[in-house]
């Protein structure tokens, strides 16, 4: 019998990568940025451009651009990755003769990633992190690294519908709340020296508190002013904000978002469909299918909002086929980039998009630092001066330079600093860097 303290585990060699990962893994990576450099650039655009950033002409069609194919899809299909990865480490290391170490190794690398989100929330200044809650739900996969890939499926559709149906009981949560605020304001309007019933006041409060969605130009300045302050004055301006994404938000709305499509990634994994060993027939109709299915809910939900005028209510009940339209694109996607890994074309960009997924933690973490650096006030103080499709020059600008470094990096490197941190952490040893 072997003994397990003889077992040595190691990383995955570059000769054994799966490139069709790591070339998906780069383009959902760069698809990412497109939906946070709202958040980066500008205060509360990122689901309503009405508040700040422009929402006519280019500015219009960008958000159009953004609803249509990139809102959630990017996110949604890193995810799938994520837990393609996870399956992969874990059936590599079991085949090694892990045993118990392959569970000691799989929980220490999710332990120091949750670690790493908690620094790029609160210290690199970026609320919208998704390395904590990757790491939280990712420590629910390892039970699930044996089920059939269809139980796994099922799992996720079954949390993206809970998810649905919390969206649906949120629209009608919010019509409700919007009527009886009506009727309490029309109220206190035609009897001044009344004083309201506390149903009343709560009524009032509510409704209130939705219309806080639509900010005011002085809550623009002022965030504005907060975001162009000092290093340390921004720390504890976003420190609320923070602490909220990190809890409410991991357990009311990533479960859904993030758990789901994990699942739903190990399963198509498990299928064979991120290695590309599926017919181009089926991926052809992997991209029909989803593209026509989630590009008109989508569309449904584009037209709803605009035609409102970016309206609290309409953007609630556009938001009730959000995961429907979300899910169906994304396959439509899947189906889209693996033809593109098939066919072979432009071989030079698909080696630029591998590069730039092997090192998916070193990019994703350049995104925020160098955005800090421009935006914040620290840096060179651009938050807010930007106009909405301006910002994607800066995004062009962004993949321009991981496209041309990424290789650059992997000829000399075996791994990103960031990756190559992760993993000598995870092992406990020190791992080669240099390329000989």
């Amino acid at each position: 019998m072997t003994n397990q303290s003889d077992i040595e585990l190691r990383p995955v060699e570059r000769s054994h990568r799966i490139n069709s990962l790591d070339i998906i893994r780069g383009i959902a990576l760069l698809g990412i940025l497109l939906m946070n450099i709202t958040g980066f650039g500008l205060a509360y655009a990122y689901g309503d451009p009405t508040n700040s950033g422009g929402s006519t002409g280019w500015n219009l069609k960008v958000w159009i651009m953004d609803n249509m194919f990139f809102e959630g899809t990017m996110r949604g299909l890193f995810t799938m990755l994520f837990g393609a990865g996870f399956i992969l480490l874990t059936t590599r290391a079991e085949s090694q003769g892990g045993g118990i170490k392959v569970a000691d190794l799989y929980y220490r690398r999710i332990l120091w990633l949750l670690l790493f989100g908690i620094m790029h929330a609160y210290l690199l200044l970026w609320y919208g992190d998704i390395l904590y809650p990757y790491a939280i739900f990712g420590l629910m996969l390892f039970p699930f690294r044996n089920a059939k890939p269809k139980y796994l499926l099922i799992a996720g559709l079954v949390l993206l519908s809970i998810g649905s149906l919390k969206d649906v009981m949120t629209y009608n949560e919010d019509v409700t709340t919007k009527t009886e605020g009506l009727v309490v304001e029309k109220l206190k309007e035609n009897n001044k020296e009344e004083e309201l019933t506390k149903e009343q006041e709560k009524a009032l409060g509510k409704w209130e508190e939705l219309k806080k969605s639509k900010k005011t130009k002085e809550e623009i300045t002022e965030a504005n002013e907060k975001n162009l302050g000092g290093y340390w004055s921004i720390v504890k301006s976003r420190f609320g904000m923070n602490k909220y994404m990190q809890s409410a938000v991991v357990y009311e709305f990533w479960v859904w978002d993030i758990l789901s499509f994990m699942l739903i990634g190990i399963a198509f994994f498990k299928w064979r469909i991120f290695q590309g060993e599926r017919s181009n027939k089926f991926y052809l109709l992997l991209m029909t299918i989803g593209y026509v299915i989630g590009l008109c809910v989508n569309y449904y939900e584009t037209i709803i909002t605009i035609n409102s005028d970016f309206d609290i209510i309409e953007m609630s009940r556009a938001g009730q086929t959000y995961q429907l339209g979300r899910l169906f694109t994304i396959l439509g996607h899947v189906g889209l980039f693996m033809l593109f890994i098939k066919s072979g074309i432009l071989r030079f960009l698909q080696n630029a998009l591998a590069a730039v997924g092997k090192m998916a933690l070193t990019n994703y973490l350049m995104h925020t630092v160098i955005c800090i650096t421009f935006f914040l006030g620290f840096g060179f103080g651009m938050f807010g001066k930007l106009e909405r499709y301006e910002l994607y020059y800066v995004v062009l600008a962004i993949w321009v330079f991981q496209l041309i470094y990424s290789p650059i990096w992997l000829k000399y490197f075996k791994y990103g600093p960031a990756e190559w941190l992760w993993r000598s952490l995870s092992y406990m040893q020190k791992q080669p860097f240099r390329n000989k």
